[in-house]
């Protein structure tokens, strides 16, 4: 990777950090903390929350039939989702010692935890689990692929591609035979180092 392309990646590291430092500062703004990891709000907001809480059938009433109509297309998918979980899952626990790749840590994409918010009636709360849930797998999902393409391919595809994972910046790029191998031990050096 030339130097300019890892000055950049640095300057996006460091810009993430600062986004960091950013929402730190709101969760103390919401008076809010996390204890054994669960939140907790100061009681002030808790009352807060309750009073700015829509109630189930006024919620409802204000929902447009059409989305009423699409809500069991939407929670259909939880079968796929659910399937998709599982397979990932025993695929990770399989293969990924014997690659020597680092297990992914699949409560640090699956974050069920809107449920709580006092200020979500029950059916916004049930579609803040599911959303919780459903990206978190595709989170989950998209990192083990990332690990896994970094370890048997990492080759960067011939044009741009919207939302590349983590992992793809490293990648040789596309019709660099010269320094494939080379840098197919520096990537898989590079997730022995995620440990």
């Amino acid at each position: 990777m030339s130097n300019k392309a890892e000055t950049l990646l640095e300057r996006i590291r460091e810009l993430q950090e600062q986004v960091e430092v950013e929402l730190s500062k709101r969760r103390r703004a919401f008076r809010y903390k996390l204890e054994n990891g669960r939140v907790v709000f100061d009681d002030e907001v808790r009352t807060q929350h309750r009073q700015l809480r829509v109630k189930l059938l006024r919620f409802l009433a204000r929902t447009r039939p059409m989305v009423v109509l699409s809500a069991p297309v939407i929670y259909a998918l939880i079968v796929p989702f659910a399937i998709l979980d599982m397979f990932v899952t025993i695929y990770h626990a399989i293969c990924f010692p014997v690659y020597g790749i680092p297990k992914v840590r699949r409560r640090d994409h699956i974050r069920i935890d809107r449920q709580h918010l006092a200020y979500l009636n029950g059916l916004q709360k049930l579609n803040c689990i599911y959303c919780g849930y459903c990206n978190g797998v595709i989170g989950y999902t998209r990192e083990i692929a990332g690990r896994t393409e970094a370890y048997w391919c990492p080759i960067k595809h011939s044009d741009r591609i919207n939302g590349p994972h983590d992992h793809y910046t490293g990648f040789v790029d596309y019709g660099d035979g010269e320094r494939f191998q080379a840098g197919l031990a520096k990537s898989r050096q590079g997730l022995k180092d995620l440990e």
